[in-house]
């Protein structure tokens, strides 16, 4: 019997509105919120004319980060995104519109596929617009994996001390690429390590993440809820210190005379009881190597919900980074020094931002209407993938608690219900192809994570693939199947085997091609591409990610079917079924 946790919440649906609004009314003086999407938290006495502005975010759940961080001194706006899930593009450019002084925005965000895929694409878009735009993904996660390959770790508590330093310097009037050079020398300085004693829950499901034995803990886990490198009989706290410290004090290469600045963080359900003790033990490490205290800071500051454990982050300091540390800001979550007053003359100008071109008008004569796909056939079997995906949801969210952070069926039913919701408002003659550019802006602005971005990057692959359809035959079908698995490949840099969503696209579209060039038509093409979705997503049992957050997991992933590639197949089974009823359609389950 699975056991749900206790939440005081209100509809799961709306917490992150709720949030928000509670939030800016709890700190009046400080904050606001701007933009359409109403997830960009503002600073009132933060962006201005001339000043490079900070825009931080990242999913919620690891409250106060990231809007916490929002104030005066320190970040201009953050972009709040659901829970454990990036904001999406449309809300990180409503906080890059807020923050731009003229100056330039610097974007600061947690090396997750997600938050680089959204961040990015939303850094195309400004500066499209004319604000240039630079980007530093935070990695101080040593866990997440060796040395040599650096670049690939998790950003986790360290975000604390880079958006602190990226902060000051942009309040004290440096330029763009001094910003972005001091964030990354920040970043660069920055050592965490942490321990989970017990999983996290969403407020959606109400269900522990993974499970964990009450003799255990996980080592080296991180901010979502995910499971750690390893598990190891639980520890005192001293020992549990020593571990952590070891391998940062290593990496920064730390002896007599050097300067740190610490965080012992707690994740959302550790005591501060507990923290001072493990503060106590690392301070008494630190002093056996003769490395001096600068600053210290003991509390929770990046959580995972009510996850509970902490983690260990040192800044190996030089006089810059003291500096920047010492800067004055105030913010909800954060106060250092006097409150900062804004420069003299100190102004904010109304940002002028362009307005999107209308998509150009398809003319339907010139169009080839061969097939039995019509539109309104295709629109019906969209509607039955998001019947499929809702009764799948919790069944997927299994899946990606086991090797992830458990929301993935969640993330795929609020975008399958944002894309229902918008092609109810579509004419009743716009094209597959032109339903298909509205998927992907639904799903877009939907979803955070990495799969809003990639779903919208296939569907609007494959609404090109079929651009000069009305309907849909087989080769047409199989275009749009190959389509789909074209646009997650171009955009997310994953390939087949690496145990994504790929591995059930790209066969299934291999194998459209494959009948419908033999003469198959539409119907018999959808079989077979399902009929590989479903032996493909099987395979993802047999491999160890090598992408997303489960890369982290090593052979731990080992036996887990993808997440991903499930929905992928329960996607390409709702539309070779579209014309049967929706509970006539069996939930895929796992082999």
């Amino acid at each position: 019997m699975t056991i749900k946790t206790k939440k005081l919440i209100n509809a799961p649906e709306d917490i992150i509105p709720e949030f928000i609004e509670g939030f800016v009314e709890v700190w009046p003086d400080l904050l606001t919120v701007e933009g359409p999407t109403g997830r960009a938290v503002v600073a009132r006495q933060g962006p201005r004319d001339g000043k490079v502005g900070i825009v931080i975010g990242g999913g919620s759940g690891h409250e106060p980060a990231f809007a916490g961080y929002v104030g005066r001194g320190l970040a201009d706006a953050a972009a709040v995104g659901n829970v454990f899930a990036s904001p999406s593009p449309q809300q990180i450019l409503d906080a890059g519109r807020a923050a731009d002084g003229g100056a330039g925005v610097v974007f600061l965000y947690g090396n997750y596929t997600g938050d680089v895929l959204n961040f990015t694409m939303a850094a195309e878009e400004l500066a499209a617009e004319g604000t240039p735009v630079r980007h530093v993904a935070v990695t101080d996660d040593i866990a997440s994996a060796p040395y040599a390959r650096r670049d690939e770790r998790r950003g986790v508590a360290g975000d604390f001390f880079v958006f602190k330093c990226a902060g000051a310097a942009a309040d004290r009037g440096e330029p763009l690429e001094r910003v972005e050079a001091l964030a990354r020398l920040a970043n660069d300085n920055c050592r965490s390590m942490g321990v989970a004693l017990g999983a996290c829950s969403l407020p959606q499901t109400g269900i522990p993440n993974f499970e964990i034995g009450p003799e255990d803990m996980e080592i080296g886990m991180g901010i979502h809820g995910e499971p750690g490198m390893r598990r190891a009989p639980l520890a005192s706290a001293d020992t549990v210190a020593d571990l952590l410290m070891e391998p940062i004090l290593a990496e920064l290469g730390l002896g007599a005379g050097d300067r740190v600045a610490v965080l012992v963080n707690g994740l959302g359900a550790t005591t501060h009881l507990e923290l001072v003790l493990l503060f106590r033990r690392v301070r008494r490490c630190l002093e056996e190597k003769g490395v001096g205290i600068h600053a210290r800071w003991v509390g929770e500051y990046a959580t995972s919900l009510e996850m509970a454990g902490a983690s260990v982050t040192l800044l190996k300091l030089d006089e810059t980074l003291v500096s920047l540390l010492d800067h004055p800001c105030r913010t909800p979550a954060l106060t250092v020094g006097a409150e900062p007053a804004p420069p003299a003359g100190a102004t904010r100008s109304t940002r002028q931002v362009r307005t999107r071109k209308a998509s150009a008008v398809q003319d339907r004569s010139s169009l080839v209407t061969t097939g039995s796909i019509t539109p309104k056939r295709f629109r019906a079997m969209m509607v039955n993938i998001a019947k499929a995906i809702r009764q799948n949801r919790d069944w997927l969210s299994q899946l990606d608690g086991v090797i992830g952070d458990g929301d993935h069926g969640i993330t795929m039913d609020i975008g399958w219900t944002a894309v229902i919701a918008d092609l109810s408002k579509l004419p009743h003659d716009a094209t597959i192809s032109e339903t298909c550019d509205v998927m992907a802006q639904a799903f877009l602005s939907a979803v955070g994570a990495s799969s809003g971005p990639l779903y919208a990057s296939a569907f609007k692959s494959a609404g090109a693939a079929v651009s000069e359809r009305l309907n849909l035959d087989g080769p047409a079908i199989a275009a749009w199947i190959d389509g789909m698995s074209n646009g997650i490949l171009a955009r997310g840099g994953a390939k087949p085997g690496d145990k994504t969503m790929l591995d059930a696209w790209a066969p299934a579209a291999k194998a459209a091609i494959r009948v419908a060039d033999k003469g198959a038509d539409e119907k018999a093409v959808l079989q077979v591409a399902t009929e590989a979705a479903r032996a493909g997503m099987e395979r993802t049992a047999e491999l160890e990610s090598r992408r997303g957050r489960s890369a982290k997991l090593g052979a731990r992933s080992l036996g887990h079917i993808d997440p991903g590639a499930a929905s992928a197949a329960i996607v390409l089974a709702a539309m070779s079924e579209e014309d049967v009823t929706f509970d006539a359609i069996p939930p895929i389950k796992q082999g």
